[in-house]
């Protein structure tokens, strides 16, 4: 993101108290987007603001669906597109994650909700790439830390009291702290043994994330055993013993 604060103006930006909705609300759009897509995901994962109770956020549904190779995920896109989302024909390099921008680790394809449904925005990643691990790691770091997460909602609400019409303000000021936070779950995630296959879904940790890239985004994948051809940019991270190929719908 550039040094120079954003002059445009947006969309007024709005943080709310948590709301327990959120998390029916998220099922109810996995539901159908589950039934959808069939085996052309790996899973769905509620991420975002919203998906940390006691968070405040702006009153948008971020979802995470990851696939087996973003190079190769037309199956999935036009089956989310025949229930009505929107967008997603190009791959997009989104900023964060301690990593020059560009990365392969942060490349995505981005849809929004059907015309006329609550706000929701879809991030479809690639199994194993730096930005699809720290969304998750990002989620459970701060559910886990309450601390971290006050300090977040604090920044959040000021940032938006200081751009309460400029989303792009809104989201310059956050970055600086977004990339400490990054580094302060990556340190949680190694002392406690967190791994991304034990995500969200209320089972035992068991693995921890140090080696969750290389230095250039890419997963280290030296003994993996990948069940979906990947991209030579961004190989698969392996599946864990007895990991189901149906898509895993996640919010605990």
């Amino acid at each position: 993101m550039s040094d120079a604060i954003p002059r445009m103006t947006s969309r007024p930006v709005v943080i709310v108290p948590y709301a327990p909705r959120w998390v029916s609300e998220f099922q109810e759009i996995a539901a159908a987007m589950h039934a959808a897509t069939g085996d052309a995901v790996c899973r769905i994962d509620h991420v975002g603001s919203t998906s940390v109770p006691g968070l405040g956020a702006k009153d948008v549904i971020d979802v995470q669906v990851t696939v087996g190779d973003l190079h190769r995920c037309d199956a999935a896109i036009d089956a989310l597109r025949q229930i009505g989302y929107r967008r997603g024909d190009v791959i997009e390099h989104e900023p964060g994650a301690l990593l020059p921008p560009g990365s392969p680790g942060l490349a995505k394809r981005y849809m929004r909700e059907p015309t006329g449904a609550r706000r929701t925005h879809v991030h479809i990643r690639h199994e194993g790439a730096r930005n699809q691990q720290m969304a998750l790691l990002f989620r459970d770091y701060l559910r886990a830390t309450p601390s971290a997460r006050l300090h977040y909602d604090t920044v959040k609400r000021r940032a938006a009291a200081l751009f309460p019409t400029n989303i792009d303000g809104y989201m310059w000021l956050k970055d600086a702290p977004i990339q400490l936070i990054h580094e302060a779950a990556v340190l949680w995630a190694q002392a406690t043994g967190w791994s991304v296959e034990q995500a969200g879904n209320g089972r035992p940790v068991a693995s921890p994330i140090a080696a969750v890239s290389d230095e250039q985004g890419t997963p280290d994948t030296t003994h993996a055993r990948h069940h979906v051809r990947g991209s030579e940019d961004a190989p698969c991270a392996p599946l864990p013993p007895g990991r189901p190929r149906s898509p895993v719908v996640n919010d605990p």
